[in-house]
Parts: C-alpha cells; sequence; structure tokens
C-alpha cells in the first residue's frame, strides 16, 4: 500500500513505488499446495555478522552530541578548493569517520540519524518499563519497541507469524478468487511488490479531491532495469537473485527442486511486470502516470481480476475514481492472470509474503534477507544491532507518538522560531529573485509569485498529533504488531477517500533527518531531526547555517518550480501555467545542467542518468543561490568579521558543503545510479558551485580551475 512514511518530493517518485527482479523463464512447475511454515537454514548461509572489536557495541544516550554547523576538523586544507571544494571541505570528514560495517553510505545526514536513533533508544528503554503512569503513546511505543527487542520470542516464532496467510494463499482454489485474496493481503503489506500497488492521493487535476490510486508493483529487484539490462552484472544479479528467492522458500519448507522450479517461475512472472513498467525517468513525467479511470474502466482492462471484491476486501466496496498510473503494466497484469497456472500465482505470492515479512521473522529469514538486499546488491558487511531496527520500525509505525517525546526533549520553541525565520527570509529571496528574472515573462511570472506566496510551511513538526488511540500494540508478539501497525496505517490512508484533504497532515515524522516538498499540497515540510547540528546551529553565526541549512530550504523550495513542480498550480493541481515561450526557455536552462551532469562518472563506466537526477540537481543548485541571497538579506547592514581564517563568503559555501560530507560504498553506488533522483554527495557540492560566480570571488579562483565555468557556460534557472 501507499504508505505516508514514504511520502517524498514530487507527484511522480511520490507514486513510483516500483521494485524490480530479474530475467529467466523456466518452465513453471505444477500446481501444488503451500508447504508448512517451518525455519530450515539455506544450504548456503550468508549470516549477518555480529559487531566487531572496531564497532565496540552502542548504549543509548540522554543527550544529543554537538557538532558545528561548520567543523574545521572535517576540512582538508592541503586540497586547493578551486580544485575540489568537496575534498576541501570534507576531506577530513570522511578519514575520521570510516564507512561502519552496517551502513552501505556514511554521511553527515547518516550520522545524525544514527545520533538522534541512540537518543530515541534511550526514551524507548524508559517508555518500555511498566508503569501506572504511562500515557496511551508512551504504551504504545514502549510496548512495540520491547516485543521487538525479545529475540528468543520472535526466534521461537520462526515462521509461524506467516501461517494464516500461506494456508490462505494455499487455500485459492480458482484465480477468480484472486481479488479477494489480495485486498485482504495489501493491506498487510507494506510495498506495491505483491502484483501491484493500490492506496489513496489527492487527484492530480483536482487536489482538492483525494481518489484511488492502482500503480505498477510485483517485483523484488530494485528497479524494472535490473530486469531488461544485458550487461554481465546485471545477468549476475539476476541469477542471484533467483538463488535467493530459493533460499527464502526452502526456509519456508520447500524441497530444493521444487525451490529451483519456483524461483524461475517467479523470475518469469516478475521479468514480464517489468518490461511493461514505465522507467523512473518516465514516472517523473506527471502526465505520464495519470489516466484517471472509472472502476468499470479498470475492469475492462483487467477482465481476469475481479475489482467488486478486491475493493470490498480493502474496505472500499464504493470506489469508482481511479488513478491507474500505468495502464500497460495493467494489460500486462491481464496477461499474467490469464497466462499464468494458479499454482504458479500461488508461488509468486508466497515469495513476495515472505519477501516482504522477512525482517520481522527468525534469524535464519533476516540472514538470507540481508545476504542478498545488503551484502550482495551494496557490499553492506554486518547486519545492524537489534535495537537500530527496532528503533527505525517504531519511527516508522508510531512515528508522531514517539516525535511528540522527541520534540519535547531536542527541538524547544525558540528553535522553531528561529528556523521558521530563516523560511521566512529564504521565501523573500525568493520572491526578489523571481520578479528580477530576465527570461521570464510578466503572466508566468505572476503564476508563479502566485504559486509561491501559496506554499505553506511545515516546521519541526505537526500541530495536530496522529492518533494511534485504535492500533492494538501488545508487549508479546512483535510480528503481530507490525501487521496491525500496517494494516492501521493502509486503512488509514484509504479511508481518506472522498473525504476532505488534511493540509495539515505530514509524510515525515519528526525525528526524520530530511526534508521533502509536496507539489499536491504546494508545502514544504521541515522534521525537528533536520533542524539539529551540525545542520542548524544556534550557537554560530548566520553564514554556515544559511549555507547549510538555508540551501536546504532553498532546495525545497526549488522543488515547486522544477522541471517537475512546475507543473502543479497554486493549489497543488495539475496546470500548464506556463507560456509556451517562457517553457521552452525553461527547458533551454534545464538542459544545461542535465548536461553538465551526465557528463559525471558514478563509478567504473557507470555515468550519472541525469534525466533522472535532473530535479534534484535543479533544486541543489537554485536552493544554493536563494539561500546566499536571503543571507546577504539577513545580514545587510551588519559589520560582518572573518572568523576562523575565513571570511563571510567563504564560510557561507564551507557551511553549504559540509551537509554532504560522506561516503559511499561502490556496489551502492552501483544500486543508486539505477534508483537514486539524487546526484552523489561530491556532485552535489562542486556540480553546484561551478555555476555561482560568488564562489569563484570567494575563493579567488582563477579561470580554467576545475570549479570555475567559463562565463557563458554557467547554468542560469532561478
Amino acid at each position: 500500500m501507499l504508505r505516508t512514511s514514504r511520502l517524498l518530493v514530487s507527484a511522480a517518485t511520490l507514486l513510483g513505488l516500483a521494485a524490480v527482479t530479474s530475467a529467466a523463464a523456466d518452465v513453471p512447475p505444477k500446481p501444488r499446495t503451500s508447504p508448512s511454515p517451518t525455519a530450515a537454514r539455506p544450504a548456503t548461509p550468508a549470516p549477518a555478522r555480529a559487531a566487531t572489536a572496531a564497532t565496540a557495541p552502542k548504549r543509548p544516550l540522554t543527550t544529543l552530541p554537538y557538532t558545528p554547523s561548520l567543523d574545521l576538523a572535517a576540512m582538508d586544507r592541503s586540497v586547493d578548493p578551486c580544485v575540489d571544494f568537496f575534498s576541501y571541505s570534507c576531506g577530513g570528514w570522511k578519514r575520521r569517520n570510516p564507512i561502519p560495517p552496517d551502513q552501505a553510505r556514511w554521511d553527515v545526514y547518516g550520522k545524525l540519524t544514527e545520533d538522534n536513533a541512540q537518543f530515541l533508544w534511550g526514551m524507548l528503554e524508559e517508555s518500555g518499563k511498566p508503569s501506572p503512569t504511562r500515557d496511551a503513546a508512551t504504551q504504545k511505543i514502549g510496548d512495540y519497541f520491547a516485543a521487538c527487542m525479545e529475540e528468543a520470542a520472535v526466534e521461537k516464532a520462526g515462521a509461524t507469524p506467516l501461517k494464516s496467510d500461506l494456508d490462505a494463499i494455499a487455500a485459492l482454489s480458482a484465480k477468480d478468487a484472486l481479488g479477494g485474496l489480495l485486498g485482504r493481503l495489501h493491506l498487510t503489506v507494506d510495498s506495491s511488490a505483491m502484483l501491484f500497488g493500490f492506496g489513496s492521493e489527492q487527484d492530480f487535476k483536482d487536489s482538492s479531491r483525494v481518489i484511488g490510486f492502482a500503480t505498477a508493483g510485483g517485483l523484488g529487484l530494485p528497479d524494472r532495469d535490473y530486469y531488461v539490462k544485458d550487461d554481465a552484472k546485471s545477468q549476475e544479479t539476476r541469477q542471484r537473485y533467483v538463488q535467493h528467492v530459493e533460499k527464502m522458500l526452502r526456509l519456508l519448507g520447500e524441497a530444493p527442486e521444487a525451490a529451483a522450479r519456483d524461483g524461475a517461475t517467479v523470475m518469469r512472472v516478475e521479468t514480464a511486470l517489468a518490461k511493461a513498467s514505465l522507467t523512473r525517468v518516465d514516472k517523473r513525467d506527471p502526465y505520464k502516470i495519470y489516466h484517471r479511470l472509472h472502476r468499470a474502466e479498470l475492469q475492462a482492462l483487467t477482465p481476469s481480476f475481479r475489482w467488486a471484491d478486491y475493493l470490498r476486501a480493502s474496505g472500499q466496496p464504493d470506489l469508482d475514481d481511479i488513478n491507474v498510473t500505468e495502464p500497460d503494466f495493467y494489460k500486462e497484469m491481464e496477461a499474467r492472470l490469464k497466462g499464468e497456472s494458479l499454482g504458479d500465482l500461488q508461488t509468486y505470492l508466497r515469495w513476495h509474503l515472505v519477501h516482504n515479512r522477512a525482517r520481522y521473522l527468525s534469524r535464519p529469514f533476516v540472514d538470507e534477507n540481508f545476504a542478498f538486499y545488503s551484502a550482495y546488491l551494496r557490499d553492506v558487511k554486518e547486519q545492524q544491532p537489534r535495537w537500530k531496527r527496532c528503533v527505525q520500525w517504531v519511527d516508522r509505525d508510531l512515528g508522531e507518538a514517539l516525535g511528540q517525546v522527541f520534540v519535547r526533549k531536542a527541538f524547544p520553541p525558540e528553535l522553531k522560531a528561529s528556523t521558521s525565520e530563516m523560511v521566512r527570509q529564504i521565501e523573500t529571496a525568493m520572491e526578489q529573485r523571481l520578479k528580477d528574472l530576465p527570461w521570464m515573462g510578466a503572466a508566468t511570472k505572476g503564476q508563479a509569485l502566485s504559486k509561491l506566496h501559496a506554499m505553506n510551511n511545515k516546521i519541526g513538526y505537526p500541530d495536530r498529533w496522529r492518533d494511534y488511540t485504535s492500533l492494538d500494540i501488545r508487549r508479546g508478539g512483535f510480528a503481530g504488531n507490525v501487521e496491525r501497525a500496517v494494516e492501521f496505517e493502509s486503512r488509514r490512508q484509504l479511508a481518506k477517500i472522498g473525504k476532505p484533504v488534511d493540509r495539515g497532515e505530514w509524510g515525515m515524522t519528526p525525528p526524520t533527518v530530511n526534508a521533502y516538498y509536496n507539489p499536491l499540497m504546494n508545502d514544504m515540510n521541515f522534521p525537528a531531526g533536520v533542524l539539529l547540528p551540525p545542520l542548524y546551529d544556534p550557537k554560530l553565526d548566520a553564514a554556515p547555517n544559511y549555507g547549510n541549512t538555508g540551501s536546504t530550504i532553498g532546495h525545497e523550495l526549488t522543488h515547486g518550480f522544477d522541471d517537475e513542480g512546475r507543473q502543479f498550480d497554486d493549489k497543488g493541481n495539475l496546470r500548464d501555467w506556463w507560456t509556451p515561450q517562457d517553457a521552452a526557455e525553461f527547458e533551454k536552462r534545464a538542459a544545461c545542467v542535465s548536461d553538465q551532469y551526465g557528463q559525471y562518472t558514478v563509478v567504473d563506466d557507470i555515468k550519472l542518468n541525469s534525466k533522472l537526477t535532473l530535479g534534484e540537481d535543479v533544486a541543489d543548485l537554485g536552493g544554493t543561490l536563494i539561500a546566499l541571497q536571503a543571507w546577504r538579506n539577513a545580514v545587510a547592514g551588519k559589520a560582518l568579521a572573518n572568523r576562523d581564517g575565513f571570511t563571510p563568503d567563504q564560510r557561507f559555501f564551507i557551511g553549504f558543503a559540509q551537509w554532504a560530507c560522506g561516503d559511499e560504498r561502490p556496489a551502492s553506488k552501483r544500486v543508486n545510479a539505477v534508483t537514486n533522483p539524487h546526484s552523489p554527495l561530491e556532485y552535489r557540492i562542486n556540480g553546484v558551485v561551478v555555476n555561482v560566480p560568488d564562489f569563484a570571488a570567494a575563493f579567488s579562483c582563477r579561470p580554467g580551475q576545475p570549479m570555475v565555468k567559463e562565463a557563458d557556460k554557467v547554468c542560469r534557472i532561478w
């Protein structure tokens, strides 16, 4: 299902829930009943290793550690800033912060996320202590965490938590009964990997209405490209994926020969679905994922699937308006339903059930899931410790209950006030830049200013906290808590259909170290977690804070006017409000950014897919320019002194660069080259400053140096 915790920064990515598998089709196995759910280790186990001596066990934090937003120790002053500004600003950080064995990537955001998690860990341990004075929210987060940490109970349960759903799949007597079964199963799986995805969202053409959304899905690999590419690495990945599927099915009790046949079946079905799925670049075009149909039209598209049964089981028997994001995908789904045997469809469902729930089961399932998705795909060396995973799951499933406690302890009112003022300054700077744009005509400027003035800002945490009263959390039975929490959220999302839009709702929890812009809401959202040191530091001067957090705010604001966001108006409706001349000029200027980033190498011989990253690259550049102007407005008329040997302008740019300090494993870079709409960290800094002449002036860079572009080649949009 579409879950609020997966809200991203654009309409296309908000709805782009594709995952992918491999390609290899063998003869399908004959139909048979589901084996009993027993947990036996795979023939070639790949255990998630425990922490080594190099990674001493951590303990809960009672206070958050402090790092300034301009960290002199993070720098490497042996590097010329005009040659490689990222390494100049972050070389010391990378040396002092090697990638931990349980991480694919390690950066400032990741380290702050872990600091927050350790802080939350202590809060959750305290909340888990039975006490008559615990309020309902404290009881739920404490009992959820305590149940998650009871590893002995999880190990004893083995695969038992899957039994009722496996039995339901085995009891499927005919393909036309699939609708009712999936309607129930989809409520308790937290992804769109089980054949397709279904949820709710604002209507692209009328953002005041919430309608049903039927999305593409059904895949187990990270992206549809993994199924269709023929290079050696893609072929190897598909082979390893099939082996992983086989091992997981063997853990459910299948014989090796049967599991081998079933692995091939899964690959065949998923490959067909992948080939019919849009690419991630295509899904960045909101018009390509907007096809509003009546239920009867969707039924005609997939006559073998009983939508009435599905919607009845989902609790939406009267739903009629549905955006079918990828009609061609549903045509292929119909072909699979007609062409696959009942037994093969049951095999496919068994796989996706265990795939979705493996993280919450006993050690053999956890280890095998880790072995493929983390160790093989991203070269992660160790499984995350149990406490860290449990904190993440509490935050995901009870995030606003947990967030209330976090905000009380970590985000005082004065911090909200000062960051809110920074947002106001950023918006004022954007207004100035819009009015002064030489390439945009008056009519389009008027529409752009209306959108800017209508934009809503959410800072820190919601005005109204989510009510979890109806969610049953028990001290024992961790897997049951997860299943009920997922169903709670699925039903909450579906219940929005036909009701007024809640424009105060958040798509991230308060401790989250991230931010987003939602084009359908036309709002920016900055959780408390992203407004703490070293990202926003009230102890330091304004320059590094505007360079760091100011550029983040400007980044999200620019998303409202990037190649995707610009297609939505001030009310969040998909509408073309640009004159043809201004639209053409924007496209030409955006192409400058795309052409520049398309020359960058991600890893080995893999070039950056700059059509995928264009929105983020435009937002990085625009956000930095807006923040620079906002900072200058904020300090206008003030006497600014040098500090730590740097001028105020230099401090702005170093602060800007140091949000991105970090590194990533090559294997993870390969995955992100296909799946991530953000450029690698170094290009999010060096790729920006080459287009900001003020940077070259601040560091006295000379023409011809790597961080200096020729004047006529500088990319200028906002």
